[in-house]
């Protein structure tokens, strides 16, 4: 049998890709709309201000534990905390939301091509000379997102009951309390709704309600639960996107109230 010489490529005078569509717009525009929300999210978590409106609380700051609004769990900042200290009481829990999403298989991905080029897109090579995956340090501290994905769930039963009580209003003249609804109240509800679809479709939590097994034959139970996951784990990207959105949005929708530059709409 005839044989053909190839030639052979030196690497690194190799070309990145061969493509000629615009592959880079998608990680481009992924890496453009991660660092805004990165930004963003920062930006709103050091104000300490500005982040309630009536019965309203934004979920950058939810649960409230100490702090100046009537949803603080344990009243004002504490007398002892160092004044050269920065305080939020976003700070205090922002970190547990954020490193569930930071290490989320579909997050990883994204940003993984985005920013780190590894690689930026399909048949294109990242621009370093060997690869060396999670399985060594800093990245094998994904595999925390597991655990976080207990303290996520807890964040949405928290989250569940500041749309409970979004749900009542407090007269400013006469003190009374009412059932309502207001466009808050139904901000905060979608948020809690997109962001108990992007859990829910966790991988993780797929792998839990399946029972940890890698083969389901034989177990209906564990079999439907995991198929049950699954149906929000196919838009799991979509969940991912809306609810980042959506916890951006109602941040800010609670902030521009407060700030008295939107104007909340009751509905009932």
């Amino acid at each position: 049998m005839a044989h053909v010489q190839l030639p052979v490529v030196d690497r690194p005078s190799a070309p990145l890709t061969l493509r000629r569509d615009a592959w880079w717009v998608q990680p481009a525009t992924v890496a453009l709309l991660l660092s805004g929300f990165v930004v963003y999210a920062t930006w709103a978590a050091f104000q300490n201000g500005d982040y309630w409106y009536g019965p309203y609380l934004s979920p950058f700051y939810s649960p409230e534990l100490l702090g100046s609004s009537p949803h603080a769990w344990f009243g004002p900042r504490p007398g002892w905390w160092p004044g050269w200290l920065p305080f939020s009481p976003a700070l205090l829990i922002l970190p547990f939301p954020g490193l569930f999403r930071v290490t989320c298989y579909y997050y990883r991905g994204a940003y993984y091509k985005a920013m780190w080029a590894d690689p930026p897109a399909c048949t294109v090579r990242e621009p370093r000379a060997r690869y060396l995956g999670e399985h060594s340090f800093p990245l094998i501290l994904q595999n925390v997102h597991r655990y976080f994905l207990y303290v996520a769930l807890v964040f949405l039963v928290i989250l569940a009951h500041d749309v409970w009580r979004a749900l009542w209003f407090t007269d400013a003249a006469t003190g009374r309390t009412t059932f309502g609804i207001g466009v808050g109240t139904l901000v905060l509800a979608l948020n809690c709704v997109l962001l108990a679809c992007y859990t829910f479709g966790c991988h993780s939590l797929r792998h839990i309600v399946g029972g940890y097994r890698d083969r389901l034959a034989g177990h209906p139970i564990r079999h439907r639960a995991y198929a049950c996951a699954s149906c929000f784990n196919r838009w799991h990207m979509r969940w991912a996107w809306l609810s980042l959105f959506g916890v951006a949005f109602a941040d800010l929708y609670v902030r521009l109230c407060a700030l008295g530059i939107w104007h909340d709409w009751r509905i009932l």
